[in-house]
């Protein structure tokens, strides 16, 4: 009987855990456009999302203050080096009231292993509110065309194949 319990027990919390897996991405129906608003990078200098057209984008929002975003800077770092020939960008787009220089942000990221990471801020939180994202991590996806295609809910692990090869696919579907 407890074995019984036990494997019943195991069965509900793997069937909910992949259930939240696919609640956590969502893949809009019809693309939307993206807010015009500019980020900023290490250099300092502002660049609108529309300037990575061409490439298939996952803007990473994440702070330094969120503990799922900082366990998952490695993956995010794999991930990016297992896709660099891929036409896959990943932008990492954090508040800039958390950082005093961008040599302050890019120590951060190098001292959790993820040196190969891009980085950028968001001045005043602005972007991310007109994207209406008040949690982290959350990534949202940006086709080729520099529309918004869906999002991704929560801390993933974005080194594993599957992941890899699943947004490898949502970028052959979604263009």
């Amino acid at each position: 009987m407890k074995k019984y319990i036990l494997t019943f027990l195991s069965f509900v919390l793997f069937s909910f855990s992949a259930l939240a897996h696919e609640e956590a991405v969502n893949i809009y129906a019809v693309p939307r456009d993206m807010p015009k608003r500019e980020i900023v990078n290490e250099l300092g200098k502002k660049i609108k999302l529309s300037s990575f057209k061409g490439n298939f984008v996952l803007l990473m929002v994440w702070s330094r203050n969120c503990v799922p975003c900082i366990k998952e800077l490695d993956n995010i770092n794999g991930f990016v080096n297992k896709t660099k020939d891929s036409n896959i960008k990943v932008i990492m787009l954090s508040p800039d009231n958390e950082w005093k220089t961008a040599e302050e942000q890019r120590n951060f990221v190098t001292r959790f292993k993820a040196p190969d990471l891009e980085l950028y801020t968001d001045t005043d939180g602005k972007l991310t509110e007109d994207l209406g994202i008040f949690t982290s991590p959350h990534t949202v996806l940006i086709n080729t065309s520099g529309q918004e295609i869906g999002r991704i809910r929560g801390a993933a692990e974005w080194d594993d194949d599957k992941v890899v090869e699943y947004i490898r696919n949502l970028k052959e579907q979604h263009g």
